[in-house]
């Protein structure tokens, strides 16, 4: 018999959590960590629930999965984001800065 608890994260997951940049916040992995508990039990009633809806109401299983889950945004868009907030931020104090092909790199990578 083991005491350990039956949503215990496994251990790669553990090594992974231990080996996290340190300027991330400890609120940050608690996030992480929680998230990590939550979706243990609650994957397998979301996905109840999303065969249900698919079966009686078509596209609304996609729309709850999307809503409960999303996904963090890939690096492409965050690196995209960061681009529009320089844009603007270069636009405000007036100076002219070329960041089209900047963008088309951007884009033209994967979206992993």
């Amino acid at each position: 018999m083991t005491d350990q608890h039956p949503i215990t994260p496994p251990p790669d997951l553990l090594d992974r959590w231990n080996t996290l940049p340190c300027h991330i916040s400890a609120k940050e992995i608690f996030v992480m960590v929680a998230r990590w508990g939550a979706d243990q039990g609650a994957a397998q009633e979301l996905e109840a629930c999303c065969e249900w809806l698919d079966k009686s109401t078509v596209g609304m299983a996609e729309l709850l999965h999307t809503a409960r889950r999303p996904k963090p945004p890939t690096l492409k868009e965050q690196a995209l984001e960061d681009l529009e907030s320089l844009i603007v931020d270069l636009a405000n104090h007036g100076m002219g800065f070329k960041t089209t092909n900047i963008r088309r790199a951007l884009e033209a990578l994967p979206n992993d």
